[in-house]
């Protein structure tokens, strides 16, 4: 898929972006991502601290890989399960977030489940960004309670239309 990025988001990120099924090369590169993201700061650390995105879960589930065209920079990437629909995973690096990479990666991922056939897609957000998937119509369907050690707050449920 190429980019939908705006213009002004191409002279934000520097280039054309396009996304890629992500495959086992890539796991270091995911892993990063997740451990500096700065939305996992304070009293989120915990949760990625230790967090790897291994060879085998990138070989198993759809993940999908947001590059810069000419760079291969990794800007962003999701990881969609099947069985039950969910959106397991999403991160946008720090320096690319606010050009529209969310919403392109969201977009894909409709396309992706539609493909699937599925309707809807459950969402467990991260609750700073609870906005962000309400911003490109997700919907609250609930809240998944605290899970210590690793997940100390309470996160909300959300469910994504399809089609």
């Amino acid at each position: 898929m190429r980019s939908g990025i705006t213009s002004q988001g191409r002279r934000a990120l520097g280039e054309e972006v396009r996304i890629r099924r992500a495959d086992a090369r890539d796991a270091k590169r995911l892993t990063r991502l997740v451990r500096t993201s700065r939305s996992y700061e304070g009293p989120y650390a915990p949760m990625v601290a230790g967090y790897r995105v291994g060879h085998d879960y990138v070989e198993t589930h759809r993940v999908f890989a947001a590059v810069g065209e000419t760079t291969g920079r990794l800007l962003g990437f999701y990881a969609l399960i099947l069985d039950p629909p969910e959106l397991d995973l999403m991160f946008v690096a720090d320096d690319a977030q606010g050009a529209g990479l969310g919403r392109l990666l969201i977009g894909h991922l409709k396309d992706e489940a539609h493909a699937a056939g599925l309707a809807e897609v459950r969402i467990v957000s991260h609750p700073p960004a609870e906005a962000f998937y309400m911003s490109v119509g997700a919907r609250r369907a609930g809240t998944v309670r605290a899970a210590p050690p690793a997940v100390m707050w309470d996160r909300p449920e959300l469910l994504l239309a399809v089609a």
